[in-house]
């Protein structure tokens, strides 16, 4: 690394509006997010990182899909969202906010204050009813993914779980409900989230959806062949749709089989720089999945966010690219989506 270049990309780094689109919350108890504590993301730790906003996801573990399962993780992503509103309206020495749309995110930034971002992963928790994504929306949700490991009644997962008896293909993608479920989030201001969906699902979201669909955790299959990274032909229809492939720092999506220890932040770099060649600067963006599996050597923790900067300050990535990887590509999205509502 060129030290030289360090004090430049860190001055860069706590102007621009920086969004990590993926964090997951210990559930159901788990240290004070306003203290420094052993998790991946706190305030604290964002606030040292220079990190603006997050996303923080009510993540549902896929079970036997039964009717008091599905209730049952629907309460589970309700209660979720309740403990991210919460956090968002705590008083404290590290001002928060909740940020539900793009402008409050901006808003946030401005005033000096970390935007908390509600949102939902796995739609196992909307069963059979879709009148939950406006629930969702109601929250703050401001996406979810269709999807986690294993196939539900709304789309095949890229990862079938045999031991709750998935086949390798169930619905052949999206289900009639999952079609209606994306036109249902489309009405509510929504963004449909692809990670975890299977290659077929991935591109029927794509064309079903109104707004432009997002991947806001995932690495690219050319440099890792991971059933959770996307194929350049993936990357293509994301370009397509003007939608965004958030890469991801879970060291085994980035490095075959690899370690955290073994992955630095110029492997996380290197996704991202063929992701850009591939399809623009326009439709790529950084998440950590911190919390939930993500972190690497060299960005273990959201205070140490600015290694990020520095690496692709270092690979000749100017401001205006910087602001769009950190957030300015999924501000876009989430502005679509939400001017699609109603």
């Amino acid at each position: 690394m060129n030290d030289a270049l360090q004090p430049d990309a860190l001055s860069i780094h706590r102007t621009l509006v920086t969004l990590d689109t993926h964090i997951d919350i210990p559930w159901p108890t788990g240290p004070d997010p306003f203290q420094d504590s052993t998790r991946k993301v706190d305030l604290p730790k964002m606030l040292r990182g220079g990190l603006t906003a997050g996303c923080f996801v009510a993540y549902v573990p896929q079970t036997t899909r039964t009717p008091g399962s599905e209730d049952a993780a629907y309460s589970r992503a309700l209660a979720m969202l309740d403990h991210i509103n919460r956090m968002a309206r705590t008083q404290s020495a590290i001002p928060v906010r909740l940020a539900a749309r793009a402008d409050e995110i901006e808003a946030a930034r401005r005033a000096g204050a970390i935007g908390i971002v509600p949102c939902v992963e796995n739609g196992f928790a909307v069963g059979a009813d879709l009148s939950r994504i406006a629930a969702f929306r109601a929250r703050g949700a401001v996406y979810m993914t269709l999807t986690h490991n294993g196939h539900n009644a709304l789309a095949d997962s890229c990862t079938p779980r045999r031991d709750l008896g998935d086949r390798g293909n169930e619905h052949g993608g999206l289900s009639m409900l999952g079609k209606a479920a994306i036109a249902a989030m489309n009405r509510a201001g929504m963004l449909v989230d692809v990670a975890h969906a299977s290659r077929d699902s991935m591109v029927q979201a794509a064309d079903e959806s109104r707004s432009p669909v997002v991947s806001t955790h995932s690495c690219i299959s050319a440099l890792c062949d991971h059933s959770r990274n996307m194929a350049d032909w993936q990357l293509d229809v994301i370009r397509d749709v003007k939608g965004v492939i958030q890469i991801t720092a879970v060291s085994a999506f980035l490095k075959a089989n690899a370690k955290p220890e073994e992955v630095t932040v110029a492997d996380f770099a290197d996704h991202i720089d063929h992701a850009v060649k591939r399809i623009g600067i326009d439709h790529v963006g950084i998440s950590s999945d911190f919390d939930g599996g993500g972190g690497i050597s060299d960005w273990n923790d959201a205070g140490q966010c600015p290694n990020i900067t520095i690496e692709l300050v270092r690979r000749g990535y100017d401001r205006g690219a910087l602001e769009k990887l950190w957030g300015g590509n999924f501000l876009r999205v989430m502005r679509v989506a939400e001017g699609l509502a109603g």
